[in-house]
């Protein structure tokens, strides 16, 4: 049956429809207050940091990268943050990517090779898991946050190959921290370790710097931690920090560093500055955290392990009514649905540059909604 122009995927659609499931970008009210970003640290409103890292690409005779990392786009500014990156959090090497996604999906499609298997929580981050369907060894999940069940399937895999351990530091849906036991399980197992420090960079550990800072980790050979720059840091991109050897397997071996342009040189510089910010004034900032956390805790009766909150909702419908019902109120928050997760739920981020009293109104309004 020949198809009508335009109408290629119009039953998937109204199917989405039907179901609750149907998005659509829209640009949030700069009236209500954002408690749905992950600028968990208020940086992408700060002019002074926008300034100042104008003022450094100023500095120099292009402002684009123009190709890629080993074509001549690798750039001081890329250069100058990844060693401060890798001073602070004690690494040997970095490298700048594009994204988190890109930064997931390079490091995982390049460093489980034929031979190797992939153990990744059934939790990690969307990109971990499209970069599965590419690797070319055999991939494992095991469940959610469990160290037994990841030292299980460990130990009944018969592998002449590498194995290779995919954690995320703080999870991004139900914002719990991972557990301290991994690290020794990469130990006890001779594993490679990937810890997505999206969500936990900027927002744990006594330096903000994430989980490794967090349970006084050192950095060894095993250790791979990704992160992101459009959280915490206030920009877009990423990196990955690894040990000599790693980062320059991933220069030769992951395609989204190889064929695509290098990071944006201002976001990156943006980035910088963000990084920059945290470091300085960390101690103010862990307090502001704190606040926040003991006001979560307050009204959900647990204190979160970071500054996801999820909320469980019974179905999409009350998700749905509720993100309305508190957007009517002045609120911003997410109505995360299926397939993102499993059941929905309402994701109230904390963030240091709204006041704890905001969050109790929000916290009112939300139960007065569901009681009512």
């Amino acid at each position: 049956m020949k198809r009508r122009s335009g109408e290629f995927y119009k039953a998937e659609l109204e199917a989405l429809g039907r179901s609750g499931r149907f998005r659509e970008p829209y640009i949030s009210d700069p009236k209500r207050i954002d408690m749905a970003s992950n600028d968990y640290l208020g940086l992408a409103h700060r002019k002074s940091l926008l300034k100042r890292a104008c003022k450094k690409l100023g500095r120099y005779d292009r402002h684009a990268p123009k190709s890629s990392l080993f074509v001549g786009g690798y750039h001081p500014i890329h250069r100058e943050f990844e060693r401060a990156l890798c001073e602070a959090n004690r690494f040997e090497a970095g490298v700048v990517a594009g994204s988190g996604f890109l930064a997931n999906l390079g490091l995982i499609e390049a460093l489980v090779r034929r031979g190797d298997t992939l153990f990744i929580d059934e939790s990690y981050h969307a990109s971990g898991m499209v970069a599965t369907k590419l690797v070319q060894g055999s991939v494992k999940l095991f469940s959610h946050n469990d160290p037994e069940d990841l030292i299980a399937k460990l130990a009944e895999t018969e592998s002449g190959g590498r194995k290779i351990v995919a954690v995320e530091g703080i999870y991004s849906m139900e914002g719990d921290m991972l557990k301290r036991e991994f690290f020794d399980i990469a130990e006890w197992f001779d594993a490679l370790m990937i810890v997505d420090e999206a969500h936990s960079s900027g927002t744990v550990g006594p330096n903000l710097l994430g989980v490794f800072d967090h349970y006084a980790i050192e950095p060894g050979a095993r250790h791979i931690k990704m992160g992101t720059l459009g959280k915490a840091y206030g920009s877009y991109g990423a990196y990955i920090l690894g040990s000599k050897e790693v980062i320059s397997f991933l220069h030769n071996r992951a395609k989204p560093l190889i064929y695509a342009t290098a990071p944006s040189l201002f976001d990156t510089a943006l980035a910088y500055e963000g990084f920059r910010r945290i470091v300085k004034k960390r101690e103010s900032l862990k307090k502001r955290i704190e606040k926040l956390k003991s006001v979560a805790e307050e009204y959900t009766g647990s204190r979160p392990d970071g500054m996801i909150v999820p909320v469980p909702m019974p179905d999409i419908a009350t998700a749905m009514r509720l993100k309305e019902g508190l957007a009517e109120e002045g609120f911003e928050v997410g109505a995360i649905r299926p397939p993102t997760v499993r059941s929905p739920i309402l994701r109230i981020i904390l963030r240091t540059s709204v006041k704890p009293k905001k969050y109790r109104r929000l916290f009112e309004k939300m139960e007065e909604l569901l009681n009512g």
